[in-house]
């Protein structure tokens, strides 16, 4: 039996989700369509919605509806202090923690030449602006602790202490709670060599 060109339509489209292969996005559709038809309705419609709604920011380039965000505009926040993350997931995560009253830029990605990933990709022509905007004193550099969280980290700070920024890197080691004996023996020689006086 042939699968109607819409239905084939729509598993295909699911398939762009990360970590959806062909049969999670068949499941889907097939349920959707089948048991779930308002779900499916108010998905498309959130999707439309968001599509014509959604932009970056200007200043901090995450996600937004207004030109600049809620955040950027908050009275609240430390302009001197700059916080550098590669995804809005991140910055979420961040702001969850509440550890940090800055603000913040939002890469979208990492560099990563072999994907096609270099500094025009991930606005590093914006960061320098915004880093060089005469209020920031300080930017903290959050990326993930990858191969590519590394090296972006890296090419930023030398693109910003060559400005004269002064740039600082979030500290990695053991977890909150975390047990010796159960930490991989790469966090615990990066813990040991980023110890601090107390």
């Amino acid at each position: 039996m042939k699968t109607p060109s819409s239905l084939e339509e729509l598993i295909g489209a699911l398939r762009c989700l990360p970590g959806v292969g062909p049969k999670s996005a068949q499941r889907m559709a097939y349920h959707l369509l089948q048991r779930d038809k308002p779900g499916a309705q108010r998905l498309a419609g959130a999707l439309q919605s968001a599509l014509e709604r959604i932009r970056h920011c200007e200043k901090c380039n995450s996600y937004a509806e207004e030109a600049i965000c809620a955040l950027c505009r908050s009275p609240r926040r430390d302009p001197s202090l700059l916080c550098v993350v590669e995804s809005p997931g991140d910055l979420l995560m961040m702001e969850q923690a509440q550890c940090y009253g800055g603000l913040y830029f939002v890469l979208m990605g990492a560099l990563s030449p072999l994907d096609g990933v270099g500094p025009r990709e991930i606005h590093l022509d914006r960061l320098l602006r915004r880093a060089t905007d005469g209020l920031v004193r300080e930017t903290i550099l959050a990326t993930n602790f990858t191969v590519e969280g590394e090296a972006t980290a890296h090419y930023v700070s030398e693109l910003l202490r060559a400005k004269g920024i002064r740039v600082s890197r979030i500290a990695r080691g053991l977890p909150v709670g975390g047990e010796l004996e159960h930490v991989d023996s790469g966090t615990l020689a990066q813990a040991v060599h980023e110890r601090r006086d107390i």
